[in-house]
């Protein structure tokens, strides 16, 4: 294993994770690589929090804007990707810092992929369709019945791996909890340092996350989502339109929601979103965790001085 440096900063969505990334690289030689799902797509910028071009201008992420919102990007692309990037920094004599919110990529990162097959439009299609007919829910129950391990850990709100699981057994006629059983672990051969803004008040995260969803429809999200769906490229069940926010506008565009129903429906898919992500940090080990109601920067900084030394 490498002892290159490789910073991860990990969180739930609206911890401040973002803003820690910049206190970070003001004091140590970063490079800031993005581990976000949705701000690799272009255009989706207030829904994602994305940082402002006149911030990503004086702090450059990379991994973001890389994409039009009809492409997708999977899980491998991600790690080809992000590594391909870690190693230009070390060639560079500069500290790769991961920062996001998209635990399948850290987790992909951290420990490998399994060889499992690649996205298959017209399988992919055909479970989209059967949950545009009967709702994810039933697409979730239909895994427990071939899968139950796999069902048991995919929450069912959470639609692109309840689709990713279908897909495999389809593919294959094998459990996509049997393809993790047997994969190689091609581990992240650098030792990271793994720090994660853990909340301490959970109520006080929800109501931030309801602060932060307020916050961008008043910057103007609906707007861009609407522009959005009027384009005839995309659709309701492209990877980027099924991110939260994102698809429960597409709902109220298309008559299902009112307004109020299509606030109340994001915030609550936003909080599912960061009670999944904050489970995955329990079960991961060697983690620093870092309070986000009241971050000790000085605390980090010895602990990132103490890891380079």
């Amino acid at each position: 294993m490498s002892e290159s440096p490789v910073i991860c900063l990990m969180g739930p969505t609206a911890s401040g994770k973002t803003d820690l990334a910049f206190a970070i690289a003001d004091e140590f030689p970063c490079e800031i690589i993005s581990v976000d799902s949705v701000m690799v797509y272009r255009d989706l910028n207030i829904g994602s929090a994305k940082p402002s071009q006149e911030v990503l201008q004086q702090h450059p992420h990379q991994l973001v804007d890389i994409l039009n919102p009809e492409e997708s990007y999977t899980v491998a692309n991600f790690r080809d990707d992000a590594l391909c990037l870690i190693r230009q920094s070390h060639e560079n004599n500069k500290i790769p810092l991961l920062v996001g919110g998209t635990m399948l990529y850290f987790n992909a990162l951290l420990r490998g992929l399994s060889k499992m097959p690649s996205a298959n439009s017209e399988v992919r299609k055909k479970i989209s369709d059967l949950a545009d007919l009967k709702g994810w829910e039933f697409v979730h129950e239909q895994l427990a019945k071939i899968d139950p391990q796999a069902a048991k850990r995919i929450h069912p709100n959470d639609p692109q791996r309840i689709q990713r699981a279908m897909e495999v057994y389809e593919l294959t006629g094998i459990p996509i909890s049997d393809w993790h059983a047997e994969s190689e672990q091609n581990e992240l051969p650098f030792k990271a340092l793994k720090l994660a803004l853990v909340p301490d008040d959970r109520a006080r995260l929800h109501k931030l996350i309801e602060l932060r969803f307020d916050q961008m429809l008043k910057q103007g999200f609906l707007e861009e989502a609407q522009e959005l769906y009027q384009r005839e490229t995309l659709h309701a069940n492209l990877p980027s339109m099924r991110s939260v926010g994102y698809r429960q506008a597409w709902k109220y565009f298309e008559g299902e929601y009112n307004a109020a129903m299509m606030r109340e429906k994001a915030i609550i898919a936003t909080r599912q979103l960061a009670k999944r992500q904050l489970t995955w940090l329990r079960s991961e080990s060697s983690l620093c965790e870092i309070s986000a109601e009241i971050p000790d920067i000085h605390d980090i900084h010895q602990q990132i001085q103490s890891y380079l030394a």
